[in-house]
């Protein structure tokens, strides 16, 4: 469970807030030293016996460790209603533990569910058009509906639509900040930040309490946004955009998938898209079922991936990567329990009394969880 602010030693919540320590950087310290009590304890010439760490960047670990303010940040932490998820923790999003550079800790408003596992990253531009604003509010109701979580970065434009096209079908949104969560930035989506908590999902950050929207936090905050999830969907991005790095970020470095909305060849806000399409960096989608057939291949990589790096959890794929079923899903499953055998998709549509746009969708779902299987004979339950 996520830790309540009285209840963090003070030495960690030190390590934490201390500005220019880095997660790379701490883990160097805890190896070091053993216990976070005996690295703020530490002597800025101890400190300077650690290799790549020299007397000057020494001086200024242990200014910043002497300088931290735990009872203030517990203070801003209480008065916010904010907890704190440490690496290593049960409910610390496993996906974003497989990445190469995890937070160390994650300040949260809200909670993370089961179903969290299971998400969907929309990216794009803070100037996007009003076809974007459009699409990005469908992809992600009609996505959230299908038992996505949908993750981004609380912006303007492309990311506050995601959050609201979830918002309207009562799906799981994620907002990831690059500030911390004292601070509302951009400061018109208070509403929407309480929105999302008071909806059952989460307001996220890395960072302290009181730490300010600097443009230098935003590159690393997109690693964060990809690292909770399946895959990537940008709609709408110029070619500067931070949307392309996090669609870089999830492709080279986290291995995952990485869709694009084709949009107008004349308009600057798509030129981004069309970057990632032509040069194969991205999937072409069109509508949602394209996002789930994509996201079928990737889930199956993931899951081998966490099994082979022995997380928690991950032993078994069905515990990863089972939420909660949403009523569909639920009647696919007594479909084919009732049946005893493979059915067909067209037998699966009869006996659900289902579209079979939908029923394909969920289809798609359910194989990513590892509920079911699909082969030559038809589709069956997993044993």
């Amino acid at each position: 469970m996520a830790h309540e602010p009285q209840d963090i030693d003070d030495s960690t919540l030190v390590l934490l807030i201390a500005p220019g320590i880095g997660p790379a950087t701490l883990r160097k310290l805890r190896s070091r030293f053993g216990s976070d009590r005996e690295v703020v304890d530490a002597s800025a010439r101890q400190l300077a016996e650690i290799e790549g760490i020299g007397l000057a960047t020494a001086e200024t670990i242990r200014r910043a460790l002497d300088e931290a303010e735990p009872d203030a940040e517990r203070a801003a932490m209480i008065a916010a209603d904010v907890k704190l998820i440490l690496r290593g923790d049960d409910d610390y999003p496993p996906l974003l533990a497989a990445i190469g550079d995890p937070p160390e800790a994650l300040w949260i408003r809200g909670r993370f569910e089961e179903a969290d596992r299971l998400a969907l990253a929309i990216v794009g531009s803070r100037r996007c058009t009003s076809y974007g604003r459009e699409q990005a509010g469908r992809f992600a109701a009609l996505l959230a509906q299908s038992g996505l979580t949908i993750v981004s970065g609380g912006a303007l434009g492309i990311d506050s639509e995601a959050h609201r096209g979830a918002l309207r079908v009562d799906g799981r949104t994620i907002a990831v900040l690059g500030c911390g969560l004292s601070v509302c930035y951009p400061p018109e989506h208070a509403d929407l930040f309480g929105r999302i908590v008071d909806a059952g999902g989460a307001v996220v950050s890395e960072h302290p309490m009181a730490v300010a929207p600097l443009s230098t936090n935003f590159p690393r905050r997109n690693r964060i946004i990809s690292g909770l999830s399946l895959g990537v969907l940008v709609i709408e991005a110029g070619v500067r955009s931070g949307a392309l790095i996090t669609a870089r970020l999830a492709a080279e470095e986290q291995g995952r998938e990485v869709m694009a909305l084709p949009g107008r060849v004349d308009s600057p806000a798509s030129a981004g898209c069309l970057k990632l399409l032509r040069d194969g960096a991205a999937g072409l989608v069109a509508d949602h079922a394209d996002v789930l057939t994509q996201l079928d291949a990737s889930g199956h990589l993931l899951r081998g991936a966490l099994e082979s790096a022995g997380l928690a959890g991950a032993t078994e794929s069905s515990t990863l990567f089972d939420a909660t079923l949403t009523t569909g899903q639920e009647a696919i499953v007594r479909a084919l329990t009732d049946a005893q055998g493979p059915l067909l998709p067209d037998q699966l549509a009869a006996r659900t009394q289902r579209p079979m746009s939908e029923l394909m969708a969920d289809l798609t779902l359910l194989q990513i969880r590892g509920r079911i299987r699909r082969d030559h004979r038809g589709i069956s339950l997993r044993s």
